[in-house]
């Protein structure tokens, strides 16, 4: 896609570690960045001028304007290569952010905003976003380092290859290499019934690992021949995804997932590994979602 990505904003420091992230991911692509601020107010008919007793610059609509103007100048500040346009848009942020996502490359909100209960670790609006979201959604959390791998989490389904391509583009774009991680247990393997219909259906572990291997493999071949420079590593291990995956990520500059992989509920738009990653991952996290074709 040729426009900018879209970083929302509320002023929150989360959000301003989102727009520096925002601002690298830009210069990476060659493209712009656009800073957005979801103003709720006016559709509330809240006053948005200052008050006959404060100063003049104290008004809703001046406080939204400085904020805007800070994260534009922390920007700028990141990756002073990157063209960079703001716009205030009126609406909730999951409605404003998602209609941006429709013409973004990506969209980069930060884990946690100025709403919400302290307790909780992940703001609605990312959640919201992972699951909705018409292009690839960056939720910047834990650490930000960009010269380490990008964390893959593959498990072979068709819903996940959004995710491989978004992930193998990613390691182009940062010179970095790419881990793939494919977990499983014998209760997320499909089994092959046995060419001899008087065979039972053992579930071997050494079969059921070497057919998980094969299946990773099979995932990446295509991506090794497109993207030869791009090293890899891959992993096929037994055990649960989100346990596997948290843990993996505390060595990874960025980690990719779909939004839906096998198993599961098919109703649900956001995965519970997904999920899990959002709330938990050590390292900033991509959700691609099936559909989306801008990756």
């Amino acid at each position: 896609m040729s426009g900018p990505v879209v970083v929302g904003v509320d002023g929150s420091p989360s959000s301003l570690d989102a727009v520096s992230v925002a601002a690298r991911e830009a210069r990476l692509r060659g493209c712009g960045l656009k800073v957005v601020h979801a103003f709720l107010w006016p559709a509330m008919h809240v006053p948005l001028g200052s008050s006959p007793l404060g100063p003049a610059e104290g008004g809703m609509r001046d406080m939204v304007g400085q904020l805007v103007a800070q994260a534009v100048e922390h920007a700028r500040s990141a990756a002073p290569e990157v063209e960079v346009g703001n716009a205030v848009v009126t609406g909730e942020a999951l409605t404003v952010l998602e209609a941006e996502s429709h013409t973004a490359p990506l969209v980069v909100v930060g884990s946690r905003g100025l709403g919400g209960f302290g307790a909780l670790l992940l703001g609605s609006t990312a959640v919201h976003l992972a699951a909705h979201g018409r292009c690839p959604v960056l939720v910047v959390r834990g650490r930000v380092d960009d010269t380490r791998p990008i964390l893959l989490g593959a498990d072979g389904s068709p819903a996940g290859e959004g995710a491989v391509e978004f992930a193998f583009r990613e390691a182009v774009l940062r010179g970095t290499g790419v881990v793939a991680l494919h977990a499983w247990t014998p209760w997320s393997v499909a089994v092959t019934p046995p060419q001899d219909p008087s065979m039972p259906n053992a579930l071997d572990p050494v079969v059921l690992a070497a057919g998980e291997e094969r299946l990773l493999a099979e995932t990446l071949a295509g991506r090794r021949e497109r993207y030869p420079d791009v090293a890899v590593e891959q992993s096929a291990v037994r055990g649960g995804a989100r346990e596997a995956l948290i843990e993996a990520s505390g060595s990874a500059g960025l980690i990719v997932v779909g939004a839906r992989g096998r198993g599961g509920f098919t109703g649900l738009l956001l995965g519970s590994v997904s999920q899990a990653l959002l709330h938990h991952a050590h390292c900033p996290v991509v959700v691609v979602r099936a559909s989306d074709t801008r990756r």
